[in-house]
């Protein structure tokens, strides 16, 4: 492998073998690794950098490029939200990616359903009972094709690559805190995007402060299945519905046949 098929210096140092075997043939612009805080709270210590960013925002062509090439970098490309804060002030809470996988996206939104009291929005037709996850959605378009469109309108944001092997591991990787007032963990959240990866060819495209894009390759194409993936929608992010429509109806009709959801926490 030759020089310019390497991970280039200091991206390599996000992986614990210096980046061994992996390469990216995209020339990066100027940007630096991002270390948490010490002096904020972490879930673990840390032992490296959990990802790098770019110094100014970038044309959604790169983010394109390199998602194409994640395979063999390990990197996976988000655009964020242009905010000094929380990403190059280092305020961020990274959690091991191996912990993912002890959540399941059924268990959350059980757990999350049952919480309620009084359930923030209006649940009809489900109620108190939790129906549980959706079944998969229908592919409309291939999910990277799904992904790169997603990207053109994030387009102008910082880069971020978080060394992960599927999209959903970057928000616990990256030490993402945005919903950490409806959950204190991330991972939870992190398995719950894995699901739709899986059910509905959803792509981890833009992170913010407190926000989360997703494109949709495979989205709820009837009224009665978009229901459903909003009963999920509503135990990931209750924001999303309390502050849009306020019931499920109302957001079902918002998302069904959308090939992006975006989620936002107070």
């Amino acid at each position: 492998m030759d020089d310019h098929g390497r991970l280039p210096p200091g991206v390599d140092e996000l992986f614990a073998d210096g980046g061994t075997g992996r390469a990216l043939s995209v020339t990066l612009p100027n940007g630096s690794v991002v270390w948490p805080d010490p002096g904020y709270p972490q879930h673990q210590p840390a032992k490296r950098a959990a990802f790098w960013i770019s110094d100014a925002p970038v044309p959604a062509e790169l983010w394109t490029r390199l998602r194409a090439e994640h395979r063999t970098s390990g990197l996976w490309p988000v655009l964020l939200e242009d905010s000094a804060q929380p990403w190059s002030a280092g305020q961020i809470a990274p959690e091991p990616v191996a912990e993912i996988g002890d959540y399941e996206a059924a268990a959350f939104m059980a757990e999350v359903w049952s919480d309620w009291e009084i359930p923030p929005v209006d649940l009809t037709p489900f109620g108190r009972y939790c129906p549980g996850p959706a079944p998969p959605g229908d592919p409309m378009e291939d999910p990277s094709a799904a992904a790169d469109r997603c990207a053109e309108l994030l387009t102008g944001r910082p880069l971020g690559l978080v060394p992960v092997e599927r999209g959903a591991d970057a928000l616990a990787a990256i030490g993402w805190q945005g919903a950490r007032h409806h959950n204190p963990w991330t991972a939870p959240l992190a398995a719950v995007v894995r699901s739709w990866e899986e059910r509905f060819g959803a792509r981890v495209v833009g992170i913010g402060f407190n926000t989360l894009d997703l494109s949709v390759a495979a989205p709820p194409a009837t009224l009665r299945h978009a229901l459903h993936v909003a009963a999920e929608h509503s135990t990931f992010c209750p924001e999303t519905i309390i502050q849009g429509p306020g019931t499920l109806a109302g957001y079902a009709e918002q998302i069904r046949g959308s090939h992006s959801w975006s989620f936002w926490w107070e």
